[in-house]
């Protein structure tokens, strides 16, 4: 168990990181919007590469920052029930929903979305604009990265219901502290 919960962490850990660095798009999304909405209105200049790279820089903040969202419970969640449950209560429904809705259907995404990115990628497909990112093929293969990370983050979040249903949880396992 104790490779479990190490397993776990790490998990935690990586999100953690990728969430950090992830969320400084949302400081360059909000400056190249800013920038390309003073070039059009002050001096009449547009930029299609710009604004394309504000639809990258979202994609990325939020199928890439999924993780992190999730490791922090920042998901919506219908939670009437589960946020006056017990914790032994709250890791049974996050082992089940974790093992079986949440990773399931991350995979089913990427298996799905496998086609339609590897179809971009033997193109090397780009803009549909000559003056845009010629790298749509990049922006496809976030797809694949969201489910990554999101399943990761689900795995460890399993990982550490099983540690605490088993009794030997960590002192860092969530459901050990007292919010929970």
């Amino acid at each position: 168990m104790q490779a479990l919960s190490g397993l776990a962490t790490a998990i935690d850990r990586f999100n953690e990181t990728v969430g950090r660095i992830t969320g400084w798009l949302a400081v360059a999304m909000v400056l190249v919007q800013f920038t390309v909405v003073v070039m059009r209105y002050v001096f009449g200049v547009g930029s299609i590469m710009m604004q394309e790279s504000v639809v990258y820089l979202h994609s990325l903040l939020f199928l890439v920052g999924a993780g992190y969202t999730l490791y922090h419970n920042g998901h919506v969640r219908v939670d009437v029930f589960y946020r006056e449950a017990k914790p032994r209560t709250k890791a049974w429904v996050d082992l089940l929903g974790n093992l079986f809705f949440l990773i399931p259907v991350c995979i089913l995404i990427a298996v799905y979305s496998l086609p339609y990115v590897s179809q971009s990628w033997s193109v090397l497909e780009g803009s549909k604009e000559t003056s845009g990112i010629q790298a749509v093929f990049l922006l496809k293969t976030i797809i694949v990265v969201f489910c990554s990370v999101v399943a990761l983050q689900g795995l460890a979040i399993a990982l550490h219901a099983l540690t605490f249903l088993t009794g030997s949880p960590p002192a860092d396992n969530p459901y050990t502290k007292e919010d929970s």
